[in-house]
């Protein structure tokens, strides 16, 4: 009996150890296994594309903050109830972790919600082609307000941004131009917000454009020409005034005669608007000339003796 005992017992731990080593040689598998799948994991992840353009604008949420807070305080005191941390949050929100080429209008749309305002009647100046001189414009003549001037385009006016599926989430290095893809963020954004501008315009409405584009003032590929002209309400806005501006000492490649501009006013007639066009408007001409007063284009505004 104690000899079959004994044999019983190693035979227990042979079992145990074979137990043991087989526990041992699953476990060991098991770490190789989810080390090579983690691995793998890691090699489809891809990495942070190199885009054209520019990228994320350094500290944009300070940036963002600090235009929102300086527009609804110094600037305009009447939308003090806007929120600009929310502002913020819904434009982060609109970006980040995404693919910069898959942005849809609705990852904006709660943005352009709380950052939207009315824009008085008579007062929208749209532009193409003349984004210094309109702007130079607006800043010394309150009558009028560009996209630039409302509280979205100023926060994002020059700036830019787009994010990245992996982290940190957004791409400081570059992101994509148009013609890399049409749906980044930058294109999409300023798309909606002069899709909005345009849809608030009332009563007397202006264009500004450049009469020295050899090319033609009036572009259909522009976002005034493929945009803003077609959500202009017929039943808000009475008239259309065209201010066709050309360079100091620049070529005049076109005139309110011209074809490019012939066929904006077909366009606006059709859809019932009245259309005025106005070669050189004179006030801003004469800002024009106060940074060219010497030269020969800018006679006419001196007084002869």
């Amino acid at each position: 009996m104690p000899l079959q005992q004994g044999s019983a017992r190693m035979r227990q731990r042979t079992v145990l150890l074979v137990g043991i080593v087989l526990l041992l040689a699953a476990l060991v598998l098991a770490v190789v296994l989810a080390s090579l799948l983690t691995h793998g994991r890691h090699e489809v992840i891809p990495k942070m594309l190199k885009w054209k353009d520019r990228g994320t604008t350094k500290n944009l949420q300070e940036v963002i903050l600090g235009r929102c807070y300086n527009y609804i305080t110094a600037q305009h005191p009447e939308l003090g109830d806007k929120d600009c941390l929310k502002i913020w949050e819904s434009l982060k929100d609109a970006f980040i972790y995404k693919n910069p080429c898959n942005i849809t209008p609705e990852d904006y749309q709660p943005l352009m919600e709380l950052a939207s305002h009315p824009i008085p009647c008579n007062k929208s100046l749209f532009w193409s082609k003349t984004g210094d001189l309109v702007h130079r414009y607006t800043k010394s003549n309150q009558n009028f307000l560009t996209l630039e001037d409302t509280l979205l385009g100023y926060m994002a006016d020059r700036i830019s941004w787009c994010g990245d599926p992996s982290a940190p989430g957004i791409n400081y290095e570059s992101c994509p131009k148009r013609n890399e893809c049409e749906s980044n963020p930058g294109s999409v954004f300023w798309k909606m917000a002069s899709k909005m501008f345009a849809e608030a315009a009332c009563g007397v409405v202006q264009v500004m454009l450049n009469g020295s584009v050899e090319a033609g003032a009036f572009r259909s590929s522009s976002i005034f020409g493929s945009i803003e002209i077609f959500n202009l309400d017929p039943d808000k806005v009475s008239e259309v005034h065209i201010w066709l501006m050309q360079d100091i000492g620049g070529p005049q490649s076109e005139s309110c005669s011209g074809h490019s501009i012939r066929r904006l006013m077909s366009i606006l007639e059709e859809r019932n608007f009245k259309v005025i066009c106005e070669d050189n408007y004179r006030p801003v001409q004469l800002l024009q000339c106060v940074h060219n007063p010497d030269h020969t284009d800018c006679r006419l505004c001196t007084n002869s003796t």
